[in-house]
């Protein structure tokens, strides 16, 4: 495992002759060359890859058994000196009986033999004529090759500094997987070995099934599957390679290939390790360690010298295909509409006070009102968008915000706030021309008094625009904008919420659309500030940082739960051809600053819908002390920005 906690793994798809095994075993020696040359860690074959899975009755013959474990053997003594965990299927006479075995080796030398459990012998399936279940299979031993070794359904691999479980094709369908109890037990990775033939539309399912398995036991699943080469008598294998991850799923761009083949992939064990402990149901099962046996691999660990293929998604909350990310946005939408649809009829309000100011945030807000108002089927005049225009003000964002709510067709208002922000800071002693956080806050706070006012007086609920990059960050005013009576957009972060507002804009059409759209384009602003132009002067990603950063920070460090350290070398590779790394240093700084010392913000934070795994709500997903320490975070920051410096020395000596 690499210093970040990744391991690679590979899923081969050799091509096989049936019954031929010394090309067999030269088929899958090359592949394992292949991908010891590109520094994989694992390679899985298909199941019986070594005779080939459609032997049919070939299988009871002794010479065939005896000559592939005598294969296995070469491929053994082919493979010491490579660093990679190489596992393949062989036929494995043991105790009178044989069985589909995958056999595991490393280092020189077989760690473990795991024999099949669930034998199919149903519709195009027979293998009960030939194999026996290895079911109830412990603590046992067997002689092959010549030598002792560890024989069962109850071992674990270790290799590298991760524990790895193995499961046989069919074993994956079940109800009950094995591989769920080897998770539970302890292992990072399930390798499965299998020969499924191909049917229409079971492909599909398989993914799902993966796709699933990998989810539920918060693992990587490496799959390789029987391909080119197989018996056509009766069935078609199409030679599938999947890897999924925590339920996101790999294969290659097309299927039915002929020429062999192996799939990468890094998996990033120490973000599935940090998701078991954090989901603490995970070890609720009855099994425990104990229940299995470890066969750890000893070898000197040789540093990678390339980063593989590792991608890191520069925009975690953000689906990059079109209908995904259409599905996602619906989603969210929805649930966001049916919290706010259940506040409203509990508390039986038919009114809304929002602070429309022309911004994404409202904006967003706004919309969600009107769809809820809408399936509810509650008149939209009930809404009541307040504009309140201060001295920064532009007519581009004011604009914006009146025809919004004309296109929606809401109740408007416009309450300026200048007369009354002059009147406080006459009372408080401000200078109205020193524009310090006094200024910006106070006019904050007179919006937020402006909207609890109005709903007071029309029985309405104040719906809070902010969203969760700015709660993140404490980027609003305590007891200003911070404050609402629900906030829909409190789990939204920020580069969603653009995407989120485009959305509408398809969605809407019309003079709606063309409004949206603007307003997507408009740069993000407090407008607190005058410039002394009728230009937005104020850009907040000037004074806090970019927020594709902020809210790759975020995601990392509270749904994977990574160090300063990690999550900057991911930032590194997820934006390295537009941010230097000294300004990802520069931001992160900021943003663990931020981070801790605004949680009292957070502790006190409205009600408000969670819609994805990343929240920040103080009831139910983020609790901390507001004067916890972060020093430690910081610490390891100011040590990266100093190798960063250190390195930058040494290139230009």
């Amino acid at each position: 495992m690499t210093e970040y906690g990744y391991i690679r793994v590979g899923s081969a798809v050799p091509n096989v002759k049936v019954a031929n095994v010394g090309y067999n075993v030269q088929g899958i020696l090359d592949l394992v060359k292949e991908a010891d040359s590109k520094e994989c860690d694992i390679i899985v074959f298909p199941e019986l890859s070594v005779t080939g899975y459609t032997c049919g009755d070939l299988f009871s013959q002794p010479m065939l058994i005896q000559k592939g474990s005598e294969a296995v053997m070469e491929l053994v003594a082919e493979t010491a000196g490579d660093s990679v965990m190489t596992v393949v299927g062989c036929p494995v006479s043991a105790h009178g009986r044989l069985y589909n075995c995958a056999v595991v080796i490393a280092s020189g030398r077989i760690l473990g033999i795991v024999p099949k459990i669930h034998i199919p012998n149903y519709s195009e399936f027979y293998e009960k004529r030939w194999f026996s279940s290895g079911a109830g299979i412990k603590n046992d031993e067997i002689i092959f090759g010549g030598r002792k070794v560890l024989f069962g359904t109850d071992i674990l691999f270790e290799y590298k500094g991760v524990k790895v479980g193995v499961e046989i094709c069919e074993d994956l369908w079940v109800p009950n997987p094995p591989s769920s109890a080897l998770c539970v037990a302890g292992a990072d990775v399930i390798l499965n070995l299998s020969a499924s033939d191909e049917l229409i539309g079971k492909h599909s399912y398989l993914r799902n099934l993966i796709s699933q398995q990998s989810a539920r036991c918060r693992c990587g699943y490496v799959y390789s599957s029987a391909g080119w080469g197989e018996s056509t008598t009766d069935l078609v294998f199409a030679g599938n390679a999947i890897i999924g991850e925590d339920g996101a799923v790999t294969e290659p761009d097309h299927r039915f290939f002929t020429a062999p083949s192996v799939l990468i992939k890094d998996i990033d064990v120490e973000r599935l390790r940090n998701d078991r402990m954090k989901f603490s149901t995970f070890f609720d099962d009855a099994v425990t360690p104990s229940d299995y046996r470890i066969s750890s691999a000893v070898l000197q660990e040789i540093p990678k010298t390339t980063e593989g293929n590792i991608h890191v998604d520069p925009e975690p909350f953000v689906p990059h295909d079109d209908s995904r990310l259409r599905e996602h946005c619906e989603e969210i939408v929805g649930i966001q509409a049916r919290g706010l649809m259940q506040r409203l009829n509990v508390i039986h309000c038919h009114k809304a006070v929002i602070g429309i100011s022309g911004g994404l945030d409202s904006t967003l807000a706004l919309l969600v009102t009107v769809r809820a108002f809408d399936l509810l089927d509650l008149d939209r005049k009930g809404i009541i968008g307040i504009t309140m225009p201060g001295e920064a003000t532009t007519s581009r964002t004011h604009d914006n915000a009146v025809a919004l709510m004309r296109a929606l067709g809401v109740t408007e208002m416009e309450i300026p706030i200048g007369k009354a922000v002059a009147q406080h800071f006459e009372d408080i002693g401000q200078n109205p021309g020193n524009y310090d956080i006094t200024y910006e806050n106070s006019q904050a706070r007179e919006r937020t008094q402006i909207l609890m006012d109005v709903s007071n007086k029309e029985n309405a609920i104040v719906i809070g625009t902010g969203d969760m990059s700015e709660l993140a960050l404490g980027w609003c005013t305590y007891n200003g904008d911070h404050m609402s009576m629900y906030g829909v957009n409190a789990s939204v972060p920020k580069t969603l919420v653009r995407h989120l507002v485009k959305w509408f804009a398809g969605e809407s059409g019309g003079k709606a659309e063309e409004i949206l759209l603007d307003i997507v384009d408009t740069p993000i602003s407090p407008e607190l500030v005058p410039s002394g132009t009728d230009e937005i002067a104020q850009k907040t990603e000037d004074v806090v940082g970019p927020y594709e950063l902020h809210d790759f920070f975020m995601y990392h460090l509270l749904r994977n739960s990574f160090s300063p350290a990690k999550i900057y070398w991911l930032a590194t590779r997820a934006f390295k051809n537009r941010y230097t790394p000294q300004v990802i240093i520069k931001w992160m700084k900021n943003f663990y600053r931020r981070f801790f010392t605004q949680q009292f913000k957070r502790s006190c934070m409205p009600d408000g819908p969670k819609v994805g795994s990343v929240c920040l709500s103080p009831r139910g997903d983020w609790r901390m002390p507001s004067d916890s320490s972060f020093v430690l975070w910081m610490d390891e920051v100011d040590k990266l920005a100093d190798l960063h410096v250190s390195h930058k020395d040494k290139i230009s000596q």
